[in-house]
């Protein structure tokens, strides 16, 4: 199993991967780092806590991205459900409705 090094705010971390994933590892390590000077200085320098922000951070991120439509999609699913039950509503209440001379 291979050991990938990834800088993380300077910091050196060895990390075992499974062959081939070694540039993933890296890419996710800079992710990480990219992160690491705002949540630092968010977390007044205490690494354990900084940590917790970058996590935070890529919660967040992720948060976003699977809240988006597909691509090619004109609207969510969650969207969607909302007009289905509107249109569902509706028929209910036509077929309530009591008929028109």
């Amino acid at each position: 199993m291979p050991n990938v090094t990834i800088q993380i705010g300077g910091r050196p971390h060895a990390v075992a991967c499974r062959a081939g994933e070694e540039a993933r590892v890296q890419m996710l390590g800079r992710m990480l780092d990219d992160r690491w000077a705002a949540a630092d200085r968010a977390s007044g320098g205490q690494p354990e806590r900084a940590m917790l922000f970058v996590a935070l951070m890529l919660a967040d991120a992720l948060d976003e991205v699977e809240k988006r439509p597909p691509e090619g999609a004109a609207v969510s699913e969650s969207a969607l459900q909302r007009i289905a039950d509107r249109l569902e509503g509706l028929a209910d209440a036509l077929e309530q409705a009591p008929p028109t001379s």
